[in-house]
């Protein structure tokens, strides 16, 4: 070929056909290879896909050499494209048999930048699904675009290096590759987080911890009518993080209570009987004395209970050793308490004094 002629025109159809074939020959030697295979003319239909290639196209450095690389996006000529931390290997289909190997690397999000984005994300983000889709206010895409500030990476956050004997800048299998960084943030865009060594969950993680830091802030302006945490554990004896565990068992919790008032009748309740007999005037009413005794009866065996379980017992552990009721087992260990016969050994267990 003379230096006046031009090299001989390859039809698209032909350049679709010489990459299959090639991609043929490729997976039989190495079936994990992952090539980029577009359907339609769109290179990108996400959010993530979008707006890699848009961030690349903003620049002026890449913005007239970047585009070489479509067709060859389009037409199939990236064979294989993997994604890891900071680095991207591809091979790109050219004019020669051999496809050309390019490597990609991309430095990891500037601290000081993922922290000024975790704090705009605050409020903002309520899970990884979200971010993932693309779907957020317009507020955080302008966050994550912003040249030099966002998370994409700018030119100077960019080495690449091809096969290739072209000389310039940026060949045509380079911006292939750089296109097919963004058809296969379509199909997975958590590899966009990978890429740039950013975890993704630390921008859901502010966001929710914000709310919660907020709640707690607000929580801690109580007014002296609210009861601490701990001494509503205290009176009423129960482990308040056990009871908000066992959610799913308080469907059966109010079954066995009610057997166990049927055996056992609350002091707080009188037992349904007959008319008393008349006491003859002049003499002291005996009435109380029979509950005196089977409250002190009472008493020594929750008392006795704990004392006999050397590593502490809870509430449960009580009423599961002695038979009795929530009521009867609450008033008698605060009266212990308030006596000193017992304490707690931390919050909810008891042992003796």
């Amino acid at each position: 070929m003379g230096p006046w002629d031009y090299p001989r025109y390859v039809s698209v159809a032909e350049k679709r056909a010489k990459a299959a074939r090639k991609l043929k020959q490729l997976k039989k030697k190495n079936p994990d290879i992952k090539p980029i295979l577009l359907e339609g003319r769109a290179i990108a239909r996400t959010w993530w896909g979008k707006s890699w290639n848009l961030n690349l196209e903003l620049y002026a450095d890449y913005s007239n050499r970047i585009e070489r690389g479509r067709s060859y996006v389009r037409h199939g000529a990236v064979l294989d494209l993997q994604i890891g931390p900071g680095k991207v290997n591809s091979l790109v289909q050219g004019t020669r048999s051999k496809p050309y190997s390019v490597v990609i690397g991309i430095k990891a999000v500037n601290k000081r930048i993922l922290k000024d984005i975790k704090a705009a994300c605050e409020g903002k983000l309520d899970s990884l699904q979200e971010l993932l889709s693309g779907k957020f206010p317009k507020a955080l895409d302008k966050v994550f675009m912003a040249q030099g500030k966002g998370l994409f990476p700018s030119p100077k956050e960019i080495d690449f290096n091809c096969s290739c004997p072209d000389w310039a800048y940026m060949c045509k299998h380079v911006a292939a590759t750089l296109y097919g960084i963004g058809a296969r943030l379509d199909e997975d865009p958590s590899l966009f987080f990978r890429l740039r060594k950013a975890k993704m969950k630390v921008l859901v993680t502010q966001a929710v911890e914000g709310k919660t830091r907020k709640l707690l802030r607000k929580a801690k302006k109580k007014t002296t009518r609210v009861i601490d945490e701990s001494d509503l554990a205290d009176v009423f004896c129960i482990d308040i993080e056990e009871k908000l565990g066992a959610k799913k068992k308080r469907s059966k919790a109010p079954k066995r209570v009610s057997k166990r008032k049927k055996s056992i009748m609350p002091l707080s309740k009188k037992p349904k009987a007959g008319p008393a007999p008349r006491k003859p005037a002049g003499k002291t009413p005996t009435k109380k004395a029979a509950p005196k005794k089977r409250d002190r009866s009472i008493f020594d065996t929750v008392v006795g209970t704990i004392k006999r379980s050397k590593k502490g017992i809870t509430a449960a552990g009580i009423r599961k050793k002695t038979g009795l009721d929530d009521t009867q087992i609450r008033k008698i260990v605060y009266n212990a308490k308030k006596q000193g016969r017992i304490k707690n050994l931390k919050r909810g267990v008891y042992v003796l004094a």
